[in-house]
């Protein structure tokens, strides 16, 4: 499991338990985030993914199924391109925006992160409330009131801490695009999952995805934002089981 930008691996919270129930669940933090350190030099998707990478060999995991939100979604992707992970699901990924996407994208998520970090003083009563909640999160949540106060505050606690996140935002945006598969080409299946409602990753980049990597399988979550494991956590955790192991 491989969380999105600035988060760690406590983003999975809503869904955690009942994967376990079916599944070994390994959540990492990658490196930046977290209780991770940070990667030497440039913080990339290409040098993340060397990093992953590393540590899966060095863990034995090497073909193991993965999931992965947002930059992690970007980033499984990427380990299936490069065939060192099995099946794959990816939610909602980054890096398949267009001209004026790429710039909103950027400027919406660095004055967010601006915010968090100077709200952090009284975060826990945002979080804690169903207006704050409502106030602070439209962009990721189409029922923004419903999510979870732990897991939200969690979240912003990791986004403000994550010392790669500015330079990962940066390079999310400007760095060089996703680089698709070829037909037949991937080590296991692959499942693209896409919030109807995703305000940060717009739902018309899952065509461009798809063109990409033809072989997966487009499944769209209705009424749901940008983080599909937050709004429809059982429709997830069914998609995840029915597309690994």
């Amino acid at each position: 499991m491989i969380h999105g930008l600035g988060g760690s691996w406590r983003s999975w919270g809503p869904i955690l338990h009942d994967l376990a129930r079916e599944r070994e669940v390994i959540a990492v933090d990658l490196p930046g985030f977290g209780k991770s350190p940070p990667v030497q030099g440039e913080v990339s998707i290409d040098t993340l993914a060397r990093a992953v990478t590393e540590f899966l060999a060095a863990e034995g995991l090497t073909g193991v199924d993965v999931v992965g939100s947002s930059m992690g979604a970007r980033l499984v992707l990427e380990l299936a391109r490069r065939g060192v992970v099995g099946s794959t699901v990816s939610l909602n990924p980054g890096g398949f925006w267009q001209g004026w996407e790429r710039r909103f994208f950027y400027t919406s998520i660095a004055v967010s992160i601006r915010l968090v970090r100077l709200l952090q003083p009284i975060m826990p009563a945002i979080t804690g409330s169903a207006i704050g909640r409502t106030l602070l999160f439209p962009q990721f949540s189409p029922r923004p009131w419903r999510l979870s106060p732990v897991v939200t505050l969690e979240e912003m606690r990791s986004y403000a801490a994550a010392p790669s996140f500015d330079e990962l935002l940066r390079s999310l945006a400007y760095g060089p695009p996703q680089e698709g598969a070829a037909p037949r080409s991937l080590p296991g299946r692959l499942v693209i999952g896409w919030g109807r409602q995703d305000r940060v990753c717009f739902p018309v980049q899952a065509g461009r995805a798809k063109a990409l990597f033809p072989d997966a399988r487009l499944h769209w979550f209705e009424a749901c934002g940008h983080f599909p494991h937050w709004d429809k956590p059982g429709e997830t955790t069914g998609l995840i089981l029915d597309s690994t192991g």
